[in-house]
């Protein structure tokens, strides 16, 4: 009887926690849909922004690929009117999203170019928000010292400003890079002082941050009875604030580790399981991660050796493929003791030799002196810089006067004829300043007008088209703009930049994706993804392979994806040497059907021909997984 209670009770704690669930989902959808009527109604820029972000805001507690729908729609028209408040801050909620769904790469990116748009309009604010999301990128690739860098930046600039939010968030940051060292009781020390902090300033939602601050450095101290009191106020205090699922699940799974440490199982295994509830509710991929690894650590505390094996590859795939360093090791372990415990001992053998070659690859990262290093220099202002600097000033000091004497006299000299020489050259200079601004005014206003008329172009070919009925000539007709608009955002681009003689190819790419994605009404169903490196190119070669990346991505929108069917293009340029450029366009759609009738008018296909030949290059194309075409140009003999 009173096993069954046990059931009935945590029957009634599941069913309340979903019905919870459906309540904030609801009550969300009901927001989302006012919002998105407002949005289709207004017509100023700025409401518009202001719409979006809020909507950004709001479906990234739930779901993070209709919010970068959204943020890409905000990126886009802050582009469209040139808005340099709202350009950073979708930059830094399209990093955050693909930060949780840990797409690192593309993370950085975003939060590099919002770091800059910051920097540029002296947004104090947020470039210390930026720097607490480009550490906690770090983290999850390891890279402990760089995080450290970063969170202290962000405090000194939180400290700068007297925001006693921000003060607070960087100290959290701070106390989680300690236990990351291992320097445990410096972190919670840290923490206790931040939650003292945090009462006193009335800061209750940090608070819950710096609970769990403490509960980490507890459970790294071996210390599951304090952790588990921390975690536990801080996931109380976030359900009183009404936190998001996505930062719920977060909570309970801290909760689940002390329990587990505490060797509750299956109090923690209830845990885990409604915290996956919620993370999967959110498609909250890093947390959904972490949670199969602990469901997979569970079982295997418990011996339900099968179905850890079932959780632990599943994490390991996730980690692999996300590049997730930060868990690797110590979840190859957990396998190849599974592997032990089931008498598969060659595969245990072979996830402890991958255990052992990953310790050693994160062991080079983790430089406790290093850290140790950039957190002393903080806490003591330089102390032992301005030291070293006095030092050195008095030892100069007499070297300094003895050659001042000889200076001097030399200077006497040359006084009289070097006057006479600076006054003919400073005027010189000036004229010659004065001429070389106005040059560069002038290329940048032709840049500038090339873009307009090009804007001219393209709107009244849309005027035209939109008297078509012929669908097979309207389509030719929005090609045409699609190519117009590529070589628009090419001049716009020099005009904007500060070299007037080259292009950055990845965010000329990124823009035309999205202009794209926006004429076919595609940002719902395709993502498109630059994995290349910052390269610039002059413009004689960035035009004709920006018709070229045109011409495919629009060929890809239309064939590749039928009747709704989501996918992904992924775009490459990169330069093995400085006489060849090697270019791959590849999407995973329906690929092509061997002896097929050819779609379309043929033109665009002809025009990639043209420019391949244009830039002396050569194009194969595979078309077994999706398709992929790759291109290699010969920059020294193209013609």
């Amino acid at each position: 009887m009173l096993q069954f209670n046990y059931i009935l009770i945590k029957v009634k704690k599941t069913s309340f926690l979903l019905l919870l669930i459906v309540q904030a989902t609801f009550a969300q959808n009901q927001t989302i849909d006012s919002l998105t009527q407002l949005l289709s109604k207004e017509t100023k820029s700025s409401e518009k922004l202001e719409l979006l972000s809020k909507i950004v805001t709001i479906e990234s507690n739930t779901d993070f690929e209709k919010a970068l729908v959204y943020a890409r729609q905000g990126m886009t028209l802050a582009n469209k009117t040139y808005d340099t408040n709202w350009q950073p801050k979708f930059n830094e909620m399209k990093g955050r999203i693909h930060a949780n769904l840990l797409e690192l790469d593309s993370a950085s990116y975003h939060f590099e170019k919002a770091l800059k748009g910051y920097i540029a309009i002296d947004d104090k604010k947020g470039q210390a928000t930026t720097y607490f999301k480009i550490g906690w990128v770090h983290k999850k690739k390891g890279e402990l010292e760089k995080a450290m860098e970063v969170d202290i930046k962000a405090l000194r600039l939180m400290e700068s400003l007297k925001d006693n939010i921000g003060i607070a968030g960087a100290t959290n940051r701070i106390s989680e890079d300690l236990s990351r060292q291992g320097r445990n009781e410096e972190a919670l020390a840290y923490a206790k002082t931040n939650i003292d902090f945090c009462k006193k300033n009335n800061l209750q939602e940090e608070l819950v941050y710096t609970y769990t601050s403490a509960g980490d450095a507890c459970i790294s101290m071996d210390n599951p009875e304090d952790s588990f009191l921390y975690f536990d106020k801080a996931l109380k205090l976030a359900k009183s604030l009404d936190f998001g699922p996505m930062h719920l699940c977060d909570f309970m799974n801290n909760l689940g580790n002390a329990l587990k440490r505490l060797g509750k199982y299956n109090e923690a295994l209830t845990q885990y399981k409604n915290a996956l509830v919620l993370a999967k509710q959110a498609n909250y991929r890093n947390a959904i991660t972490v949670l199969i690894a602990n469901l997979g650590e569970i079982n295997l505390l418990t011996g339900n050796y099968k179905e850890a094996l079932n959780y632990q590859l599943q994490t390991v795939k996730f980690q692999e493929e996300d590049e997730d360093y930060s868990n690797l090791t110590e979840n190859y372990g957990h396998l190849s003791t599974i592997y032990e415990k089931l008498g598969n001992y060659p595969m245990a053998l072979e996830y402890q030799k991958k255990a052992r070659a990953m310790r050693d690859k994160t062991a080079a990262i983790e430089s406790d002196q290093t850290m140790s290093k950039l957190l002393t220099q903080y806490e003591t202002e330089k102390k032992e810089s301005t030291i070293a600097s006095q030092k050195l000033q008095l030892a100069q000091q007499k070297l300094v006067q003895w050659l001042s004497i000889g200076v001097v006299c030399l200077l006497l000299g040359f006084l009289f004829f070097g006057y006479r020489s600076y006054k003919a050259r400073t005027k010189s200079n000036q004229l010659l300043a004065l001429k070389n601004k106005q040059n560069e005014l002038l290329l940048k206003e032709i840049h500038h007008r090339v873009k307009n008329n090009l804007e001219l172009v393209k709107s009244l070919i849309a005027l035209q088209s939109a008297k078509l009925e012929d669908s097979l000539t309207k389509d030719a007709m929005i090609a045409s703009q699609n190519r117009v608009q590529s070589m628009g955002i090419i001049h716009q681009k020099l005009y904007q930049g500060d070299n007037l003689g080259s292009i950055e190819m990845k965010d000329y790419f990124l823009n035309l994706g999205e202009g794209i994605l926006d004429t076919f009404n595609a940002e719902d169903k395709v993502s498109i993804e630059c994995a290349m490196d910052n390269l610039e190119l002059d413009v004689d070669t960035a035009v004709p392979i920006g018709l070229i990346v045109n011409e495919l991505l629009t060929n890809a929108l239309k064939y590749a994806f039928p009747e709704e069917a989501k996918g992904n293009i992924k775009i490459s340029l990169s330069k093995p040497n400085p006489e060849t450029l090697t270019l791959k366009v590849s999407d995973n759609g329906v690929g092509k059907t061997e002896g097929a009738v050819a779609k379309g008018t043929g033109f665009g296909s002809q025009l990639i021909q043209l420019l391949t030949q244009q830039l002396n290059g050569e194009m194969t194309e595979d078309s077994q997984n999706g398709t992929a075409v790759l291109f290699h140009f010969k920059l020294n003999t193209a013609a």
